[in-house]
């Protein structure tokens, strides 16, 4: 795509994408996680970084690696006095919960020693760092060979000069978090992978690769490679294999441009990629002196197209759709920050089933591992920058190093992730001040020229807060895609001031809600707070500059110019307790549509209603345990995907209900709102179009807990160290009935080949550490984490608690494959 000097123009967009695999390749270029035997110091230490600094005493840690997540929350950490600008506030309190009440502020090191190979004479030697958080200072061998400033971002340094081949080299990284440095809960450490490359000095580039689609039809592809690389008189040959492992196409080379080759491979009857088909190729690239493999490197990508139009929306390989997104912050709830691809799969698996397809990285730079499964199990995906620009949020955030760090920070960000298929927009920021004035508009057309620079072939985006601000500056009227969070009431005029023909909902609803809470009286409520710091799961409450899950579904519906929308959040996350940030122990958000735990909420099924369209929907709430509300008026709601359903209450009917018009809640849901709470069964059956009865649910009252049930996520897990079942933990009365409101505190066992790792109950104002075998039930449930070994077998979880029979799961593991 050429991007128009004009958002009047249509934007066009084709691309692909790769994903580096990170392998051995003969003796050409080795690969290597460090992810073992890392000493770990958490302090000040001005000695750390030499060669022989004796580390015996350090804790020793496996990378990626979160400081804080083990705690304790306390309410001291981190408490900030601040008027969140961003909530409408104008008076300045304290905020003891905004960035989770973990303690990552403050300073830590790493240290590991490693061998490097010894592959030729002349050999290059990369350190790759996905992320650390922050500030990281990097030395080998006693010596600084670098450092970064933003901590979510991918960078990496040539150690070359300062590698010794052949030989034990010390590895030494200095962390610093400044107080008042974030929004929500960053994370501390090395959370993210680290890399040892070593290749030949005339070799590809790290990310050096570019793979685009330029044309498109059912007959063929063209596939537009290009390879930067190190070395002159080379010849490349490049191999694109399928799925299934056979060579579709080839071609070889010796035509440089500068220390570019651009090669244009046909691809016959292609196979496209999408949320619903994630096809997959791989480009094998080989570079040669003579007949010598000097270096070698699998890229695999996704052959797609994607177009922005005015008046008509976004169309993927020429289907026009909405985007049926979430927005997620970083953090993996009881983990922290430590990226873990386990985890990061199940996140994916429950938004699948959510029938979601898109993911806003809010508001930091994603993983590789996040993007790699999103190829691989079919999300479109808006990557996201910075939070901050030069003007500040938070005291000591991104603002101070806008105007040195963000050119460098926005190349790392597209040349490392440009050409994942998933990745279908950028954003450059979120709610940014500067939104205002004059000199935010330079900033705004600075970045998108940047991101243009590096990748023409995608749209860039901007989530706006300040929309009036930004249609009266031409803020808004230069980005590729105007993106307004919340501010329903401005989108039509939204529309008419913008000339891109379309708007996006970067960021919708942040409706808030407390998983099998519920309060009474049932109405509509803003910044609703209650004494237990929870907030009601009838999906009827949000905040002062927010929304119900409806008007956004309103817009989606009836406005085609309105290209989708990406909820604020698909699950809770530690940090930003709106609306109990002046409240102490919240210390985790409510805006999740499923909780910290992962466990879904009432409104995961209202969301599914209408974006599984695979599979139906029918869900009903609240729970049916309301002892001493006897005779008082309990509405019932259903989510459903069915236009109609009849309500039974112990047999009686109350009544069919139909959606309709009459309000955007009347849409969208079924309510009874003048039941009479009488214990028993509630049950609800839905009806077809036709009036056929299809489906049935039903919540019954239940007695005492009496044994403890497991289900586990997977049975069958990777002995590899780092693979987790996820257990969910509910206990069932006499009848087998869940009870809805045991708080009953458990504890866990883990025998065999695996270990504890965490646990999490979903409440937001739990203190209770992720990281011991013990916690309370949250509305009858909670997860426990179960990790492998390096050993295969089979792994036991025993789950215990006072006057109920225990539960026992037996997991198995297996080593990995190769």
């Amino acid at each position: 795509m050429i991007i128009p000097k004009n958002n009047l123009s249509w934007l066009k967009v084709l691309a692909a994408s790769f994903l580096l695999t990170l392998s051995a390749y003969g003796q050409n270029r080795v690969e290597i996680e460090l992810t073992d035997n890392w000493k770990f110091y958490r302090g000040k230490n001005d000695q750390a970084f030499a060669k022989d600094y004796n580390d015996k005493s350090w804790k020793t840690v496996t990378v990626p690696h979160d400081w804080a997540i083990s705690g304790p929350f306390d309410k001291e950490i981190d408490k900030q006095t601040t008027a969140i600008t961003q909530n409408g506030e104008k008076i300045a309190t304290e905020k003891t919960g905004r960035t989770g009440a973990l303690p990552y502020t403050g300073e830590g090191w790493y240290r590991n020693s490693f061998k490097v190979p010894a592959l030729s004479q002349k050999q290059r030697t990369l350190l790759v760092f996905d992320g650390a958080m922050s500030e990281p200072r990097v030395f080998l061998n006693g010596k600084l060979v670098g450092q970064w400033n933003y901590g979510y971002n991918s960078f990496y340094l040539d150690v070359t000069d300062q590698a010794l081949p052949g030989k034990i080299n010390q590895l030494a990284v200095h962390l610093s978090n400044r107080p008042k440095s974030s929004r929500w809960y960053p994370g501390a450490g090395l959370y993210r992978n680290v890399h040892l490359i070593v290749k030949d000095e005339k070799s590809i580039e790290q990310w050096g690769v570019s793979i685009t689609t330029p044309v498109i039809t059912e007959k063929f592809s063209k596939v537009n490679i290009k390879t930067r690389l190190t070395g002159d008189h080379l010849r490349i040959q490049t191999q694109i294999i399928d799925p299934d492992g056979k060579v579709v196409a080839s071609e070889s080379t010796e035509q440089q441009f500068g220390n570019e080759f651009d090669q244009n491979i046909e691809v016959a009857t292609p196979k496209l990629w999408s949320p619903e088909s994630p096809y997959l190729y791989t480009a094998v690239s080989k570079i040669y002196q003579g007949d010598v493999l000097k270096d070698e490197v699998k890229t695999r990508f996704g052959i797609r197209e994607i177009r922005y139009e005015a008046n008509k929306g976004f169309s993927l390989n020429g289907q026009v759709r909405k985007f049926k997104g979430v927005c997620l912050h970083h953090d993996l709830g009881p983990l922290g920050a430590a990226i873990n691809t386990a985890a990061l799969r199940r996140q994916l698996t429950i938004l699948k089933d959510l029938g979601c397809d898109a993911i806003r990285s809010s508001h930091n730079m994603p993983s590789p591992e996040q993007l790699e499964l999103c190829d691989e199990m079919g999300f479109m995906f808006l990557a996201e920058s910075f939070d901050e620009w030069a003007k500040p949020k938070v005291e000591n955030g991104y603002h101070l190093y806008f105007d040195t760090d963000a050119e460098k920070d926005v190349v790392n960000l597209v040349r490392a992730n440009r050409n994942h298929p998933s990745i279908v927009m950028w954003s450059s920021g979120n709610e940014v001040p500067d939104q205002w004035g004059a000199e935010g508009v330079k900033r705004a057309k600075w970045l998108q020229d940047i991101f243009h620079r590096e990748d023409p072939t995608r749209p860039v985006t901007v989530g706006m807060d300040q929309v009036k601000a930004t249609m009266e500056s031409g803020f808004g009227a230069l980005l590729d895609v105007p993106g307004l969070n919340y501010r329903v009431h401005l989108y039509e005029d939204a529309y008419k001031a913008f000339p891109q023909g379309f708007i996006l909902g970067s960021e919708t609803a942040s409706t808030v809600s407390s998983r099998g809470i519920y309060k009474f009286p049932v109405v509509m409520a803003k910044d609703k707070q209650y004494p237990d710091l929870q907030s009601s799961s009838y999906d009827m409450e949000c905040c002062s500059w927010s929304n119900l899950p409806d008007d956004d579904f309103v817009l989606q519906d009836d406005k085609a110019w309105v290209i989708g929308e990406f909820v604020w959040t698909g699950f809770d996350y530690l940090g930003e307790p709106t609306p109990y940030d002046e409240h102490w122990p919240s210390r985790s958000s409510y805006f999740g549509i499923s909780d910290l735990a992962g466990l879904p909420k009432d409104r995961f099924y209202l969301y599914r209603s209408r974006w599984n369209k695979e599979k139906p929907t029918l869900h009903l709430l609240p729970h049916w345990n309301w002892e001493g509300r006897e005779g008082e008026t309990t509405p019932v709601f259903v989510y459903t995907s069915y236009d109609s359903a009849e309500l039974f209450l112990n047999g009686k009917s109350l009544g069919i209900r139909k959606k309709n018009k009459a309000t955007p809640q009347d849409r969208y849901r079924l309510m009874w709102n003048d039941v009479k709470y009488a214990p028993g069964t509630l049950k609800v059956v839905a009806f077809d179009a036709a009036g056929q009865a299809v489906a049935e649910e039903k919540v019954v009252t239940a007695g005492k807990p009496d044994r403890i049930v497991l289900e586990a996520d997977r049975s069958q897990i990777t002995a590899d160290g780092k693979d987790i079942s996820y257990v969910t933990v509910s206990v069932l009365d006499k009848d087998g009935n869940p009870c809805p409101t045991a708080t009953l505190q458990l504890k866990f066992k883990v025998t065999g080949e695996g270990v504890f790792k965490a646990a999490c109950n979903g409440d937001a104002t739990s203190l209770e550490s992720f990281e011991l075998p013990t916690m309370k039930l949250f509305s009858g449930k909670l997860v426990v984490l179960v990790q492998s070994s390096k050993k295969a077998g089979s792994i036991a979880l025993n789950v215990t608690g006072s006057a109920v029979k225990a539960g026992e799961i037996t997991l198995q593991s297996s080593l990995p494959e190769g």
